[in-house]
């Protein structure tokens, strides 16, 4: 039998992630209505799942075996397994960021994924409210996840808190992405931002997949150090693609990082360092992954596409 494509599984899991997000996000019809669209029109409005399937697949290197089973059953008669939820969790705050991210007092940006950002259609009141709405969401559905214990779903809820704050986490990196603007890059500033601003949800994604997997701490310890390192990948590459790519490419407008003054890998380094970087972090990440085996085999490749991608 010819073993799926990570394309295709990719693919398969960007459905099925949808269909779960649809089954835990209010309708469009549900009062109040406008926020409802608000929040579900930047939630569908395309993009990788990158987080998700990382969180899907840490639970299968965990457990030896593919999301099933019954999970919550949620409004609309959708069974969803745990890491499922967890998964969801996950794509709500990183939705959450980035229409945050677009607003004019942040990035100010008119695209995002090829489309209109959120406060383009709604308004920018609108667009604060859903952004703060899919955080309240991502928390409400890891408290309501049935197939975990309670000491679980407090561990989902921690993980997910902490990445998303300002202790390490990613507001904590935007705030000092935002104040470093027009300074001297360093190299010291850039980990300190990056680290926080993308890196802690990814390390979350592979270590709340981990916890749904029934992981041991020795799992977990390794896990992060995956997250860790493919997470400063996924940045290195991101500010190499501003730099290289188009906005056509890259579905958001391209060179904002230089144009704003931001300190990125190749400001710091230049473009041939920071792909050797990018490089040396997806070995170390494949290096962390040992003990799984067979097991964590898209892991591997998902670090592979990442530094490798082209938007």
């Amino acid at each position: 039998m010819q073993t799926e494509s990570l394309k295709e599984l990719m693919l398969r899991q960007q459905g099925q992630v949808d269909a779960a997000l649809d089954v835990l996000t209010p309708t469009e019809e549900s009062s109040p209505a406008t926020i409802h669209k608000a929040m579900r029109y930047s939630l569908f409005a395309g993009g990788k799942r990158i987080r998700p399937i990382l969180c899907l697949q840490a639970a299968l290197a965990v457990s030896g075996r593919a999301v099933s089973g019954r999970g919550e059953e949620q409004p609309g008669g959708l069974p969803v397994p745990p890491a499922m939820v967890a998964a969801c969790s996950l794509e709500m705050i990183h939705t959450y960021s980035l229409i945050h991210d677009d607003l004019p007092a942040l990035d100010n940006d008119d695209y995002r994924r090829g489309k209109l950002t959120s406060h383009k259609v709604f308004g920018e009141a609108m667009a604060i409210l859903a952004g703060d709405a899919l955080f309240t969401r991502a928390i409400q559905i890891l408290t309501t996840i049935q197939g975990l214990d309670a000491a679980g779903k407090l561990q989902l809820v921690e993980e997910l808190a902490f990445a998303s704050g300002t202790s390490d986490g990613m507001i904590g990196g935007q705030v000092i992405d935002i104040e470093s603007e027009r300074k001297t890059p360093t190299p010291e500033l850039l980990h300190q931002i990056h680290s926080a601003k993308t890196g802690a949800l990814l390390r979350a994604s592979v270590r709340m997949g981990a916890i749904c997997g029934g992981a041991t701490q020795e799992q977990l310890d390794q896990m992060s150090r995956y997250g860790d390192h493919v997470g400063m990948a996924f940045q290195i590459v991101d500010d190499i693609l501003d730099v290289e790519e188009s906005s056509e490419a890259l579905g958001k407008t391209a060179g904002k990082d230089e144009a704003q003054g931001k300190i990125t890998f190749p400001a710091v380094y230049g473009l041939e360092r920071s792909r050797a970087m990018a490089a040396d972090q997806c070995r170390m990440a494949h290096e962390a992954l040992g003990i799984f085996g067979g097991s964590a085999q898209r892991l591997h490749e998902i670090a592979d596409l990442i530094v490798y991608r082209k938007s």
